[in-house]
């Protein structure tokens, strides 16, 4: 039985395909978006289309930009000699936000998964090879995630960039702060415990 006209139908199956939103919140997006004056939609519409249009890749690392080098390439601040790879823009904020690293990235949009048909082609190697082979790149930091997935991907780059000469690295595991130690996975421990450093 439907209970909504077809236009709402429409507008809350369009919000149900985001990533993480369910029926109930999609209807609840749907209702809000309705609530909003004409000119509040429009610009919500407007900004969704503007951001379609003209958000491309950075020419360097395969970031998001709206044209051109991205903020962090054309960055005269950063480190040219770091390269973090990571597997989605939303890493980059998310190593961003911790405020530590001053080096550049390389966005690989996805990592090599069989299961899901997504092969090396699929990814943004290429680049960052090129990248390192200019010779000025002293260290790559593998940041994808610590699954099979993401392990796989940084065993296969670590495999390629051997011939470059430059350090290769992979971002530490372990307990996370405030974590406590009953409560963490075997892989966890293993990896902590690996990973340990001098105090």
């Amino acid at each position: 039985m439907d209970y909504f006209p077809a236009p709402l139908e429409n507008l809350v199956e369009q919000f149900a395909r985001l990533p993480g939103i369910g029926g109930k919140s999609a209807q609840r997006l749907a209702f809000f978006v309705l609530g909003l004056s004409l000119e509040e939609a429009q610009a919500f519409a407007d900004a969704i289309l503007d951001a379609k249009r003209s958000i491309t890749f950075c020419p360097v690392c395969q970031n998001f930009t709206s044209g051109g080098l991205c903020p962090i390439c054309s960055s005269p601040k950063r480190e040219t000699g770091t390269i973090c790879v990571v597997a989605d823009p939303r890493d980059v904020a998310a190593i961003e936000r911790s405020r530590e690293y001053q080096g550049q990235y390389h966005v690989l949009h996805g990592v090599i998964s069989p299961m899901n048909h997504v092969g090396p082609d699929d990814l943004a190697i290429q680049p960052l090879l090129e990248r390192v082979a200019k010779g000025d790149v002293q260290e790559v930091i593998m940041a994808t995630n610590p699954d099979t997935e993401g392990e796989a991907t940084a065993m296969y780059l670590a495999r390629l960039l051997k011939p470059f000469d430059v350090r290769v690295t992979r971002l530490a595991y372990g307990i996370p702060v405030g974590g406590h130690l009953e409560f963490a996975d075997d892989a966890t421990l293993m990896r902590a415990l690996e990973g340990r450093q001098e105090i």
